[in-house]
């Protein structure tokens, strides 16, 4: 008879596979308004501008991860992974069904929580089942989740818009969150690196404030990671966000071959999340980093000088979205050891501060699009990760000591 095994017991592949489940269903909903944001904005009665700022109003929620982060230190990863899941869902249900303009301004705020909290505790929750020598490796096969939305998800999505409405992929994806909150409950606690220091109870004071932020001796890396981090995420999201309206514009591409596009980008992702997988643990994560920043940074000056055709178009703009990929796939690893005792805090602190960069860009990407054109989107983007590359280059260690 074979032994039961310790409830504490968790496979490698039930983790990471649980986890791309979890996530693929979160990255789906989040990428959805990047190749459709004509079609989602002339369904809801706006114009791409204003639907560019709701999104904007959604990553703004971020500002509220790392509160999600303190109560998952206290508290544990599942607990708040599970909520996140449940506010997401009842933000894609309010945004699908909602025909009034306050629904959706509530179903994107709700959306925006569940998101900014989900990720982050995600990875830290994987983070705190693995060794930080396969780290890279368990994180970034989580991440194919992201490459999956492409390949996978948006392309369902576009033929689902094109034969139904665009109302439809929201609710299957509010039955896929509430499932996957299911399965997260059924999942064993993360092995914790040790007691995260308490924050002064009471009310809120200027002490207690500075003690939330404090990150121990490697502070000054740790801001510098996720300051770094927050920039190439403001720079990729603009193109991302801007990218369907520029291709529907100038190309004449339909849902259906937008989805078809966002099927091509899904492979230039998993190429990213693979080379993360295999190389990262080996090569290191600062130095994975900065090769994926320099990268990136070729692709938005190369972007206007190859927008002369639609295959060249998307060509560079997937160059550019793999270099990022591979970034910020490594910067998920390299976040969560700077401040390790403090992880869940760590990581959301990270994922507020790109949050906030998403805010920033759906309200710039459409707007210099529409405006002033491809140049301007991919020349800022190309100045803004110029000043994540000297950020890591000056500032940021492998690990805290």
């Amino acid at each position: 008879m074979e032994q039961a095994q310790p409830r504490d017991e968790l496979s490698f592949a039930r983790l990471i596979g649980t986890g791309i489940a979890g996530k693929l269903t979160v990255d789906i909903g989040s990428q959805i308004f990047n190749p459709f944001l004509p079609v989602i904005a002339a369904g809801l009665g706006i114009d791409v501008v204003t639907l560019g700022r709701l999104v904007g109003l959604r990553s703004a929620m971020g500002i509220f991860a790392p509160v999600s982060g303190w109560l998952a230190d206290q508290r544990g990863y599942r607990v708040v992974i599970r909520g996140a899941l449940l506010l997401n869902a009842i933000g894609f249900v309010l945004v699908a069904v909602g025909s009034w303009p306050w629904s959706i301004v509530a179903g994107m705020v709700l959306a925006g929580l569940g998101m900014s909290a989900f990720v982050p505790n995600l990875q830290a929750y994987v983070s705190g089942r693995l060794p930080y020598t396969l780290r890279a490796r368990g994180l970034g096969m989580v991440e194919y989740a992201w490459a999956l939305t492409g390949i996978v998800g948006l392309s369902v999505v576009g033929v689902l818009i094109e034969a139904t409405n665009w109302r439809l992929p929201f609710v299957l994806l509010a039955l896929g969150m509430l499932v996957m909150a299911y399965v997260f409950s059924r999942m064993p606690a993360a092995r914790e690196h040790g007691a995260p220091p308490r924050t002064p109870a009471g009310r809120v004071s200027l002490s207690s404030l500075r003690a939330f932020f404090a990150l121990g001796s490697n502070a000054r890396s740790t801001y510098a990671t996720i300051s770094a981090g927050a920039l190439s995420y403001f720079a990729a999201m603009q193109v991302m966000l801007a990218h369907g309206a520029w291709l529907a514009d100038q190309y004449g591409l339909t849902p259906a071959s937008l989805g078809m596009v966002a099927f091509a980008f899904g492979w230039f992702d998993l190429a990213a999340s693979v080379s993360v997988s295999l190389f990262t643990d080996r090569i290191g994560k600062r130095r994975s980093v900065l090769l994926g920043i320099a990268g990136s940074l070729a692709g938005y000056l190369l972007m206007p000088f190859l927008n002369i055709s639609v295959i060249w178009a998307v060509a560079i703009i997937g160059t550019a979205r793999m270099f990022f990929e591979f970034n910020i796939v490594s910067h998920f690893p390299l976040l969560s050891e700077q401040a390790p005792a403090q992880r869940g805090k760590t990581m959301t602190l990270g994922a507020s501060a790109a949050l906030t960069g998403g805010t920033v860009a759906g309200f710039t990407g459409p707007w210099l699009l529409v405006t002033h054109g491809v140049q301007a989107l991919a020349w800022s983007s190309a100045a803004t990760v110029t000043v994540a590359l000297l950020i890591v280059l000056l500032l940021v260690r492998e690990r805290a000591e």
